[in-house]
């Protein structure tokens, strides 16, 4: 597949890395402002920020198994893994989306409706807290601005969308640092429309609604994470476009006459399976196909994108693919 090198490739070649800058700038970024929340939340008493700060911390936290997620899913294969660990960042991301998101979005629905029929009373530090929000919009907008910049690349060199790319690409680590930020953004604009109804109206309620619509915030894009996981758990198929970009790779080789059959996943960030029947050059003698077969196969697996090639036959009569451009 050496002629799909510009497009196919590039998610192989450039997931590792900007992954793991990603994940740590992410991970920096909300530690500083979950303590700064949490510090400004002390001094205010406000419930918005109590949310805030959860939402922090648990992204913090999430950081940590996104963290594991890359640098256990970038092992390589071995004798009882022959697809390779890639799946692995499935499962991790699981887990952070799963525990993490969740809690912080059960203890800021759990606090929102504790506050909302509380009747002590509270004299907000509002100056602090719009201080505190502050920054944290910048720390998490730099962040934000990485994960996009990551996704940027990708999504242009596979000609897709940067949101469509996130939400439906292969890189499960990119995805939920891009969700988090863009929740942790939204959740900073709640925050401040809370605390500011609550300091102009004197209304208490407000606040607690914003930790409350924090809390639904959260389990939202807790729900959509979990889904996107599980579908490449359960082994999706790729999306018509690369498929296309493969089946094109295949009928490029010259060794390979027509691709009848084809069936490509995902086994990790940037990683595929191929199982295709083809048609090859020549009428070769049954003891001579097969060696030829895994000549094939070997050389379609130097293209890092892909992880495992099995490669059969065409039977007599079957029809041949055709490659189609999909959007």
């Amino acid at each position: 597949m050496t002629a799909s090198r510009g497009g196919v490739d590039t998610e192989a070649h450039k997931a590792a890395g900007g992954s793991w800058l990603t994940v740590i700038i992410a991970f920096a970024a909300n530690l500083a402002v979950a303590i700064a929340k949490t510090i400004a939340a002390g001094m205010t008493g406000s419930a918005a920020l109590v949310a805030e700060a959860a939402h922090s911390w648990a992204d913090a936290g999430n950081e940590v198994f996104l963290l594991i997620a890359e640098r256990k899913s970038s092992r390589p294969a071995d004798a009882k893994h022959p697809l390779g660990f890639g799946r692995e960042a499935y499962v991790w991301s699981m887990f952070a989306a799963f525990g993490i998101f969740t809690v912080g979005s059960a203890v800021s629905i759990w606090h929102g409706f504790q506050s909302l029929f509380s009747h002590e009373s509270n004299d907000s530090n509002y100056l602090v807290g719009y201080i505190v929000l502050a920054i944290s919009f910048v720390l998490e907008g730099f962040s934000f601005l990485q994960s996009v910049r990551q996704a940027r690349g990708r999504a242009a060199e596979l000609r897709q969308p940067v949101l469509r790319y996130v939400l439906k690409g292969s890189n499960p680590t990119l995805r939920a640092v891009f969700a988090e930020d863009a929740a942790a953004l939204i959740g900073l604009v709640i925050a401040f429309l809370a605390m500011f109804l609550h300091q102009i109206t004197g209304i208490a309620a407000f606040d607690a609604i914003g930790s409350i619509l924090v809390g639904i915030l959260l389990g939202i894009v807790a729900i959509v994470l979990i889904d996107r996981n599980r579908r490449y758990l359960v082994g999706e198929n790729v999306t018509p476009r690369i498929r296309d970009m493969i089946l094109r790779a295949l009928l490029e080789d010259k060794d390979i006459v027509e691709v009848t059959y084809l069936h490509v996943e995902f086994v990790g960030s940037g990683k595929v399976y191929v199982v295709a029947a083809v048609d090859l050059v020549g009428d070769a003698k049954e003891s001579q196909l097969a060696v030829r077969l895994r000549t094939v196969e070997r050389h379609l697996e130097e293209n890092p994108m892909v992880q495992e090639v099995v490669l059969t036959p065409s039977a007599p009569g079957e029809k041949p693919l055709v490659p189609l451009t999909v959007d």
